[in-house]
């Protein structure tokens, strides 16, 4: 027996004890991981010589009504993400509504220091402009 048929003969063994719950060699999930575990057989084989096989072994879960586990974990990482996503909408929503506020906080004290500046100017001398000090460094 040549050895791609023995690794073959011992995927078909291992997806049968896996699909029926029975795994001898593996934590009997439904993945390729578990799968070559339980043929004790490299990863690879599965991912690169054995494609059919590999496909057939989702089909059978599919079939079986099952959700592979390499599924099930994507589909919560989706989940999460999209979570991610809503709080990261919500945060630039309210980081826009902060820039709103501050600009306009901005053009008023602007139009106060212009008002000021002006009162400054029109008083001649009765109110005289102090020096600003130079910003304290820590």
């Amino acid at each position: 027996m040549t050895l791609a048929l023995d690794e073959r003969d011992r995927i078909r063994a291992a997806m049968e004890r896996i699909l029926a719950g029975i795994p001898e060699h593996s934590n009997g999930a439904l993945t390729i991981v578990a799968l070559a575990t339980e043929a004790q057989v490299p990863r690879n084989a599965l991912t690169q010589r054995h494609l059919d096989l590999k496909n057939e072994f989702y089909a059978e879960v599919r079939a079986r009504g099952q959700t592979p586990d390499s599924e099930k974990r994507l589909r919560q990482q989706v989940r999460h993400m999209r979570e991610l996503r809503a709080a990261d909408a919500e945060e630039i929503a309210r980081l826009k509504a902060d820039v709103e506020a501050l600009v306009g906080a901005l053009h008023q004290v602007t139009m106060e220091n212009s008002s000021l500046h002006q009162q400054l100017a029109d008083r001649h001398g009765i109110v005289r402009r102090l020096p600003t000090q130079a910003p304290l460094t820590t």
